[in-house]
């Protein structure tokens, strides 16, 4: 006999009513209240702090305190308030409409806002548009009721009443965050207390766009992109391990891109599919996922392989694309997809041999040997030239020397950073990178960021204020007066996976963490502190996590300690 709430379903024992009906969701709400109200209009607005107050999420058919209330008028116009929540978000927002007299519907307008100068704007003014999600929408209260609104990603919310002879009456306003509740196995502490905080918001902004798939923006670019799901896999494999995001995604968009056409539409997302599948198969070793792709693998790689002519020259067809600030300098791109072509071979080399695949392994080792001859002259592209360093193709030092380093953050992508940092790594230049990161990502953290954003520039913050206020007078607005290519103005993601990297770099090159083995049966730990004092932290397995502390001791040396869990060999370089 079943208990309450129970059916009996194909003899499979009994199950709750709500599974039969559908698919468990991967993601968790968690309810999140305003806290300040940021702006408010100079009239018909009154009671607006007890949208701040304490509530309890239920509409009753009496309040003991009044409700906020926002009064349109035909002299002003709108009245409205702009509430801040805090730090970024993906999801919706709640409104909780009390009883009226007259049981009429109220029309409100919701605007939400990744910045506050976003969540003021007008549709089409500086890039401001409901690309993807809707950010801007006219909506009915319900009579004693609550309605939802969304989703999106935002921070701020604007709430206007239109009609002069329906005021908008609100007894609570509360956001509803829709994410993965994850556990966080992977940590990094160090005695810079800027780089913890780079850390974990390289991670946050990863968790948010881990949606039931892998996205690269909550606002816009809610859809998966292949390339920049590479520095988004490599936060995943730091910070929460194995989760099915990622399958699920390189999945989604394989069943959708026949091999003889470009994944997205672009040459070197197909490519960043190969380099993803090994990062994958290193960190959790899992052979049945990787035999599943060996049909699809093995007909890419003879497409790749095949467009590497006799003496060694890239001719790839179709979009010709790195990230959008490397556009300008074409020459740049081309040495860049030269040197992203023999990263590919090579992955393809070592998952071909990992699946007994002689043939393909030949050819990826054959095409791979002609193309890495031929080093291009990246005309200053910091992008170009760090894939040139991780495909072997330029020595690190004297890259990070000519082209890497000079300039410091100029010329640097939130995207492609992640490669310059790996290759300053390779160039064993740790103190280089650490002042990128503070800098350059840190920069947005100074000007009011919680999440990693599309792009950043430096240049952006003279004269500009922060996204956590709205603009003064004389000042330019950072959000709506930058940005670039399709992400202009208001356009422009301030939660952006892809802008992660310093997440991924910091357990990787100053832990020290890294796999070397399927699984990683096998690690190396090898630290570089930098100008750090200590470092600590954890990094995911399929066994359990790992656990370092490197301390430097008064005379220099750094003393490491190390607890990997049982199965996993660890070779330690440097302690």
């Amino acid at each position: 006999m079943s208990r309450p709430g129970e059916i009996r379903t194909g003899g499979e024992g009994p199950t709750s009513r709500a599974a039969a009906l559908g698919e468990r969701s991967p993601l968790s709400e968690f309810n999140r209240p305003p806290t300040r109200i940021l702006w408010q209009s100079a009239v018909g607005v009154t009671h607006a702090r007890r949208l701040l107050a304490p509530a309890p999420g239920q509409i009753g058919l009496s309040e003991a305190v009044p409700p906020c209330t926002l009064t349109a008028s035909v002299r002003h116009g709108p009245a409205g308030v702009l509430l801040d929540f805090g730090t970024e978000l993906h999801g919706y927002i709640e409104l909780f409409a009390p009883g009226r007299d007259d049981k009429r519907d109220t029309p409100v307008r919701v605007r939400f806002g990744e910045s506050a100068s976003e969540a003021m704007s007008e549709p089409g003014t500086k890039g401001s548009q409901n690309d993807h999600a809707w950010r801007d929408e006219r909506i009915l209260l319900p009579w004693m009721g609550k309605i939802r609104v969304g989703p999106s990603g935002f921070r701020f919310v604007r709430l206007d009443a239109l009609d002069p002879q329906q005021p908008v009456s609100l007894v609570q306003v509360r956001a509803v965050l829709v994410v993965r509740d994850l556990p966080q196995p992977g940590s990094f502490h160090s005695s810079d207390a800027r780089l913890n905080r780079i850390w974990q918001t390289g991670a946050y902004t990863v968790q948010l766009n881990m949606q039931e798939y892998l996205w690269d923006g909550i606002k816009r670019d809610r859809l998966v992109w292949i390339g920049d799901m590479h520095p988004e896999v490599s936060t995943i494999n730091a910070v929460f391990g194995f989760n099915d995001v990622v399958p699920r995604s390189l999945d989604f968009t394989r069943d959708r891109t026949p091999a003889d056409q470009w994944m997205n539409g672009i040459s070197s997302y197909s490519m960043w599919w190969v380099l993803i599948h090994e990062q994958w198969w290193l960190h959790h070793g899992d052979r049945a996922y990787l035999r599943a792709q060996g049909p699809y693998l093995r007909a890419l790689l003879a497409r790749l392989a095949a467009l590497v002519g006799p003496e060694g020259r890239e001719q790839i067809d179709g979009m010709r694309f790195l990230d959008w600030p490397s556009s300008a300098n074409q020459p740049g791109v081309t040495a860049g997809l030269q040197a992203l072509l023999v990263l590919t071979l090579d992955a393809g080399l070592r998952l071909a041999r990992a699946l007994g695949d002689t043939p393909t392994a030949r050819l990826c080792h054959r095409a791979a040997a002609r193309a890495r001859s031929v080093v291009l002259d990246p005309h200053g592209s910091k992008s170009g030239a760090a894939l040139q360093v991780l495909a072997g193709q330029r020595d690190a030092r004297a890259a990070a020397q000519a082209i890497l380093k000079p300039g410091g953050a100029q010329g640097v992508s939130t995207f492609y950073g992640y490669y310059v940092l790996n290759a300053l790594g390779r160039a064993g230049d740790i103190a280089s990178a650490l002042k990128l990161i503070r800098t350059y990502w840190g920069g947005m953290l100074d000007r009011g960021a919680t999440t990693f954003w599309e792009d950043f520039n430096l240049d952006w913050l003279k004269g500009s204020g922060r996204i956590d206020e709205l603009p003064k007078r004389g000042e330019k607005d950072l959000h709506g007066d930058h940005g670039a290519y399709c992400y202009e103005g208001f356009r422009h993601s301030l939660c952006h996976g892809w802008a992660s990297g310093p997440t991924a770099w910091l357990s990787e090159y100053v832990l020290g963490v890294r796999p070397l083995a399927p699984g990683c049966t096998k690690v190396q730990v090898a630290p570089q502190l930098g100008n750090l004092r200590w470092v600590e932290g954890s990094y995911p397995t399929p066994r359990g996590p790992i656990e370092v502390r490197h301390e430097r001791r008064a005379n220099g040396r750094v003393v490491s300690e190390i607890r990997t869990p049982r199965g996993i060999k660890c070779e330690v370089v440097g302690a």
